[in-house]
């Protein structure tokens, strides 16, 4: 995720390869804080911590998408 914010300059191309390493990350926190979870005693910072980060990658994967995604007038 050290990719920088501003979308508007990269190809799609780009933003293809970045929005699926984007969603095998989100797959894997959600892995990981289901794991956390499903110890009793995961450590609450450490899950906000994670739902945090899985949170900002949903937001940047809704930007990629909707960027790829060409607008339909109907």
């Amino acid at each position: 995720m050290n990719a920088p914010h501003d979308i508007s300059m990269k190809s799609d191309e780009v933003l293809r390869v970045e929005l699926e390493v984007f969603r095998r990350e989100h797959r894997d926190l959600d892995d990981a804080i289901r794991a956390l979870q499903e110890r009793s005693m995961g450590d609450q910072l450490t899950l906000q911590r994670l739902k945090r980060k899985k949170l900002a990658l949903k937001d940047r994967i809704a930007l990629i998408e909707d960027r790829l995604t060409p607008d339909i007038i109907a």
